[in-house]
């Protein structure tokens, strides 16, 4: 009897983590990628093109599994569903990615990373806007949000303007050895900041996009499948227009096969499909508020294979936008909380409808003897 109790107890708290686990994974899959990635287009990979094998890969992989597993349940396709996934495989596939592409080439991996922690920010503007979420200053939590949502975009905005002088971390990291390549992005700095700011706004609406559509359209791996469907044949027709070369689409047994295969199994196919499950069941802010996890990770494995070098205005911005972050993430899980606790005390009301009937008929009853009675 003990050792079930402690089951289902273990059972419970495991179902519970599914959600925190499945977010925090992902970043360790992003955190890959910015390495992977930026390995591949130093070597001249096109990331209009990798933007199509990408999701080329991850559309060959994932259909044969939604076609099975989601054949029963797969509701049937509308012309509002239809378009509404045909702007998600522009908004994430084509826009949030090539411009993330620009970005990661014109500064670093680990800056790039690091941007991505205002994610959470411009997600929760964006579903307080389309009324995903709720404000109310009066509320603790509904006032921690707003705060934290401030600080981080304070802090992306240090990180911005602020690039500050090179910080090496752990003994792997080597100025020397990147000056050049730290030299010539100085003059894209900007630029590049820019471009990753826009891809980021692109992901939030994405997000957002994404809960909407499941309401219509439950079924996640086939919603993935039809994505990355949708994001290759729209990523094709813009790299075939602004990629002209013939060579930039050879490819082999290099980091350009690594890198399409990678990003498109880990971070195009599992990702969304992961994101798709957890957005469904918690809402786009928690699916997003696990992004500041990816640039520490990023930031010592650059420092490892590629020798890159932080700055402090990322350190210092990084810092703050963690701790916005967090106000954030402490305000949903006190409405979340707060949220369940006015359900459980609205108990339904049930009524005994056979109770009730042999009540009217008792009474009925008694109606007629007593009528009986009182005749002459």
């Amino acid at each position: 009897m003990a050792e079930q109790k402690m089951g289902c107890v273990l059972g419970e708290t495991f179902n519970k983590m599914k959600p925190y686990l499945a977010m925090i994974s992902l970043q360790f899959g992003y955190a890959g990628m910015h390495i992977v990635l930026l390995l591949s287009f130093k070597r001249g990979f096109s990331h209009w093109v990798f933007v199509v094998y990408r999701h080329a890969v991850a559309t060959v992989f994932f259909a044969p599994f939604a076609y099975y597993f989601e054949k029963k349940i797969r509701p049937k396709m509308t012309k509002s569903i239809f378009f509404k996934i045909m702007l998600l495989g522009f908004l994430e596939p084509v826009l949030d990615q090539n411009l993330y592409g620009v970005g990661i080439q014109y500064t670093s991996a680990t800056f790039a990373a690091a941007t991505v922690n205002i994610l959470p920010a411009v997600t929760f503007i964006m579903a307080v806007v389309f009324r995903l979420e709720k404000v109310n200053l009066k509320k603790v939590h509904s006032l921690a949000k707003v705060i934290g949502t401030t600080v981080t975009v304070i802090g992306a905005m240090l990180m911005t303007l602020y690039k500050g002088p090179a910080i090496n971390i752990l003994f792997f990291s080597h100025g020397g050895h990147h000056e050049a390549a730290s030299t010539a992005a100085d003059q894209h700095w900007v630029t590049g900041t820019i471009m990753l700011l826009g891809c980021i706004v692109g992901w939030a609406a994405f997000f957002i996009l994404q809960n909407n559509t499941l309401k219509e359209y439950p079924a996640e791996l086939s919603l993935t499948t039809l994505i990355c469907l949708m994001g290759t044949v729209e990523g094709g027709i813009v790299a075939a227009i602004m990629e002209r070369r013939p060579s930039a689409w050879a490819i082999g047994f290099d980091a350009r096969l690594l890198a399409a295969t990678y990003s498109g199994l880990v971070c195009s196919g599992i990702a969304y499909y992961l994101q798709s499950v957890v957005n469904k069941a918690k809402g786009p802010v928690f699916v997003t508020s696990f992004s500041p996890l990816s640039m520490i990770i990023t930031a010592v494995l650059s420092a490892i294979i590629l020798a890159e070098t932080l700055h402090l205005g990322s350190v210092i911005g990084a810092v703050i936008i963690v701790s916005g972050l967090y106000c954030v993430v402490w305000g949903k899980t006190k409405e979340d909380s707060a949220a369940k606790d006015i359900k459980s005390q609205q108990l339904p009301v049930v009524i005994d409808m056979s109770a009730s009937d042999n009540n009217i008929n008792g009474t009925t009853l008694k109606t007629k003897i007593n009528s009986h009675h009182e005749e002459p």
